[in-house]
């Protein structure tokens, strides 16, 4: 149904696909009223007629566009139309130029320098989330933009999809029992139906940081469940002995599994990935950039 050179709303035309999830498809495309180049994310024409997805996509909208935060994707615009008899929704956000987290580390870990700078990063923008009582709940690599080049503020990561971010003001999407977001990046607290606070956020970015630091997530399994079930019960394998004693603060306490024995928010623990880097024994190596277009 979408193609190179579809047309949302006789505006946006569509240029190229550059990825797709659960929920939908991520087009570059060209705005032709403001003569510039976005990113439009299209859900699933599937969805479309399911009111609680569709909700949870504009919700996604209306979240992202309250935050103004050079850590955070801008959301510029958000619309519906009818795309082959079929409706469409979709929204338009900035284009990061570069790529995401996950790829970068399928090519290799991170040094604990540029490990604690992203976390830093990535604390300031979800500090920034939560201020406006929105907790992000799906955060991981795959949801992480890497910029080809340092923006003015030196941001180099960019937090991306608040499809399933909740506002602790809000109503549950979700029907009981059911559980959004990632297994292996899940809080315990998610997994049990508990209260739904900045905490989980905070869980899931010591999660992605012993990930950037190992190249691998600190619980594995065949199923969804039995990863869960390690998230509940074992205790946190154990970093290289190479990870400076200060990393391995910051990431040991963001994965206690009782949420108040964590950071006691994403500021406090962007805070402490911030001492860690001048920490003794923390390589000073920037977060690498991604590869050149051929």
């Amino acid at each position: 149904m979408l193609g190179a050179g579809t047309i949302l709303n006789d505006r946006y035309v569509l240029t190229g696909r550059l990825g797709g999830g659960g929920m939908g498809e991520v087009w570059r495309a060209d705005d032709r009223v403001l003569g510039r180049t976005v990113a439009v994310k299209v859900i699933a024409p599937a969805l479309t007629e399911n009111p609680a997805l569709a909700q949870r996509f504009q919700n996604e909208a209306r979240a992202m566009a309250t935050l103004r935060h050079p850590g955070v994707v801008h959301v510029y615009d958000y619309g519906s139309c009818v795309v082959d008899q079929r409706q469409v929704s979709y929204l338009v956000m900035e284009l990061v130029e570069g790529e995401s987290l996950d790829k970068v580390l399928r090519r290799e870990p991170l040094a604990p320098e540029a490990t604690m700078r992203l976390v830093a990063e990535v604390a300031d923008a979800l500090a920034a989330a939560h201020e406006h009582g929105i907790v992000h709940r799906d955060v991981k690599p795959a949801n992480l933009m890497v910029r080809a080049r340092s923006t003015g503020s030196g941001t180099s990561v960019a937090l991306t999809d608040f499809g399933i971010a909740h506002s602790v003001s809000a109503a549950q999407l979700t029907a009981t029992g059911t559980m959004l977001g990632s297994a292996g990046y899940c809080a315990p607290e998610m997994a049990t139906g508990g209260e739904v606070t900045p905490a989980v956020d905070v869980y899931a970015l010591g999660v992605m940081a012993y990930e950037c630091l190992t190249g691998r997530l600190p619980y594995q399994g065949d199923t969804p469940v039995q990863i869960i079930f390690k998230h509940l019960n074992a205790p946190v394998p154990e970093l290289p002995d190479s990870v400076p004693p200060a990393v391995r603060e910051v990431v040991a306490r963001a994965l206690e599994k009782a949420p108040e024995r964590r950071w006691p928010s994403a500021a406090a623990m962007g805070a402490a990935a911030r001492r860690a880097v001048t920490s003794p024994g923390t390589r000073t190596a920037p977060l690498p950039p991604p590869p050149a277009s051929p």
